[in-house]
């Protein structure tokens, strides 16, 4: 059973006429810049995103990535890629899904794994920098505060 995440962000994208094959479908490949795409806006909704990163002293390199098609994206198709967070404490896991933003059928699903490694050692860490926790508690927090 796949793991629900906390946090979630989600983006539009309308497939362009670039990403797809001869046959009218989208290359394979180019379904992960579409979740770097939903992994961005999730980070900026946390307050800390790959610049906020950078400047806390980490890299966040992919380690695993996974991709399971269920139904191919076609060119001018309108797209609602979903990315929610799932861990934090010693690396990022997110979990996304590909739909078809008109019927919200299901097109991919898939899962990044992060981890932080500090710029200037490059050491792989074995728990998630103090930056990263704290965003992630005050976003979970303002969530819970009613507005």
């Amino acid at each position: 059973m796949r793991k629900r995440g906390v946090i979630g962000a989600e983006v539009e994208i309308r497939v362009p006429f670039f990403d797809v094959d001869p046959l009218n479908v989208v290359w394979h490949g180019h379904y992960v810049k579409y979740l770097e795409q939903a992994r961005c806006e999730l980070l900026d909704l946390l307050g800390h995103n790959y610049d906020a990163m950078r400047a806390s002293g980490y890299a966040w390199p992919v380690i695993d990535l996974h991709l399971r098609y269920a139904q191919p994206a076609q060119f001018g198709q309108r797209l609602t890629v979903r990315a929610e967070l799932v861990e934090w404490e010693h690396r990022l896991k997110i979990n996304y899904l590909i739909l078809d933003a008109a019927s919200g059928q299901r097109l991919t699903r898939a899962t990044s794994e992060q981890v932080a490694v500090c710029i200037q050692t490059r050491e792989m860490q074995l728990t998630s920098p103090a930056a990263l926790v704290d965003a992630v508690r005050r976003k979970l927090q303002s969530m819970e505060t009613p507005a």
